[in-house]
């Protein structure tokens, strides 16, 4: 049986959604924040509903099998998954569609729809999964300048080609989703452990492009540290970059192009560093009533040089919301994990460094201890977090999240000036007290990488507006205050104001001046990083 299509609203394929259950849920906890007993809802077109503009472009008879105007693929792949995405596609306004969807199969298939795109003046967005909440895949644009939008989706170059065991490493093809790149590498023992909340619906070179943080919530925490080498296919020519495992041979080409976000080339193919598949854990979660004597057990951990594979914290309100508090605690999930030896020693010296700071363990045993209790509760929510926006958007409730990293000795003023800022401007722009929850993501020696999420009530047919004003005031303290604009979900152009802002100014001219060289039509994600 064929798998079902990919929703052109929505989180997944077609007939995934969340379950009545989970829906009530969430419900239940946004009726009690915004003290309302019913939602004025809104339901999403049905794609034949959907009106697109008409292509201004066909591929031609060559690339025929791999390029198309379907409508559907069109619809699907005008957005990523932020929340202005959400709006506007519940409102219908599909303005932005790509004239043309490719599915290219190879290397040279890539090369010549790059080639296709330069004849006919398109501008190309390379495309994995389509899970950016950052507006890094829509076609904003100039269209004096540009005479037609094309997108490139890498899924059907998947495979893992070549497995070097002696080396722990892979050459992978950029377009494997999360869970077809583990079922090929699982039969080798090997993993690459790259989990993020996307990891269904997004594939190995968007992490790469975005610079994705996944599951290690400490020492390999960016994609970056599993690069071994990678092949870029650019309008000027491919570059392939030498398979080491480290060299001091001046700039790495290989950091140019991890975190790029498609502006400079399209990546085919990496070479990854990978780990033996886990056959050790320990784990489970910390209660805490405070949040910040928790986020300091953290500090501890992470200076403890004990590297647990898992280390979040959720302040009260975020455990409540997710089903693993009450609202009265904080709590810090926390597991270690190893494929060559047991990891008990590590776990209680991290629970050590808990209970020095008036952390409780939870009282779960067993080897599965690290998906019960808080711990699972919080892991399942996590998981299906995606699935809730679809379903609460259509209500009016706004409901976003923006993550940063800061030193430790910033980070409490940060927090609460953050929280503030973003708490203020919920009430101006609608009225009423919305919330602002946080939880740590990543953590370093150095600092955290606290990741806010925030909750207010808005109204149909400003919902843009309001998350705008909301975003706005978050992202101004952020830089205010001395974070950045992102620590793991890219720039694209929801974040190029501020990205702008903490970019030094000659960096940004060398980063044009490697656009220019590579992309002299600028005909690559126009507008995301720099402009054209």
């Amino acid at each position: 049986m064929s798998e079902a299509r990919m929703k052109h609203f929505g989180w997944g394929r077609e007939g995934e959604a969340m379950s009545g259950e989970e829906e009530g849920f969430l419900l239940d906890r946004y009726r009690r924040r915004f003290g309302v007993d019913e939602f004025e809802e809104k339901p999403a077109p049905k794609p034949q509903e959907i009106e697109l503009p008409p292509p201004r472009i066909a591929p031609p008879a060559s690339l025929a099998s791999l390029a198309s105007n379907d409508p559907h693929e069109r619809a699907r792949h005008t957005y990523g998954k932020s929340y202005p995405d959400y709006v506007r596609g519940l409102a219908g306004d599909y303005a932005l569609a790509p004239d043309v969807v490719a599915y290219p199969r190879s290397e040279a298939d890539v090369a010549a729809l790059l080639d296709w795109a330069g004849d006919v003046g398109a501008a190309v967005i390379p495309f994995g999964g389509g899970s950016s909440v950052v507006g890094g895949v829509e076609h904003r644009l100039d269209r004096a300048r540009y005479k037609a939008g094309l997108t490139i989706d890498l899924g059907r170059m998947g495979r893992v080609l070549e497995v070097d065991r002696a080396s722990r490493a892979a050459r992978i093809e950029a377009g494997a989703f999360g869970p077809a790149l583990e079922a090929q590498l699982k039969p080798h023992g090997l993993s690459l452990r790259h989990f993020p909340q996307s990891f269904e619906y997004s594939t190995l070179g968007g992490w790469i492009a975005t610079r994705s943080a996944g599951h290690f919530a400490t020492l390999y925490t960016h994609i970056d540290d599993f690069v071994e080498s990678l092949v870029v296919l650019t309008p000027q020519g491919r570059i392939e970059t030498r398979r080491l495992p480290g060299s001091g041979a001046g700039p790495s080409p290989d950091r140019l192009f991890i975190g790029s976000e498609g502006i400079l080339g399209v990546i085919t193919e990496a070479w990854m560093r990978l780990q033996d598949r886990p056959r050790f854990r320990a784990g489970g979660a910390v209660r805490f009533r405070d949040f910040f004597a928790a986020t300091r057990a953290v500090r501890s951990i992470a200076q403890a040089g004990l590297f647990p594979a898992n280390c979040r914290v959720l302040d009260a309100e975020e455990a409540f919301n997710t089903g693993a508090g009450d609202g009265s605690f904080a709590v810090m999930v926390l597991a270690f994990e190893s494929g060559d030896h047991a990891v008990d020693p590590w776990i209680e010296r991290a629970l050590e460094c808990c209970r020095d700071h008036g952390g409780t363990p939870e009282a779960v045993e067993g080897a599965d201890a690290h998906r019960e209790g808080a711990a699972g509760l919080w892991r399942n929510a996590f998981i299906r977090m995606p699935y809730g926006r679809e379903r609460m958007v259509g209500r009016a409730i706004i409901s976003d999240t923006f993550e940063t990293a800061i030193t430790w000795d910033r980070f409490e003023r940060f927090h609460d000036a953050v929280k503030r800022a973003t708490e203020t401007a919920i009430k101006d722009v609608t009225g009423r007290l919305g919330q602002v929850t946080c939880r740590f993501t990543h953590v370093y020696p150095d600092g955290p990488a606290p990741y806010f999420t925030f909750h207010a009530l808005g109204r149909h047919g400003s919902l843009i507006e309001q998350w705008r004003a909301i975003k706005t005031a978050a992202s101004d303290e952020l830089i205010a205050s001395g974070g950045t604009i992102t620590h793991h979900h890219a720039v694209g152009r929801d974040h190029r104001p501020w990205y702008d802002r903490q970019r030094p100014h000659l960096f940004a001219a060398a980063l044009k001046a490697a656009k220019q060289a590579l992309d002299p039509r600028g005909l690559l994600n126009p507008g995301v990083l720099i402009d054209p």
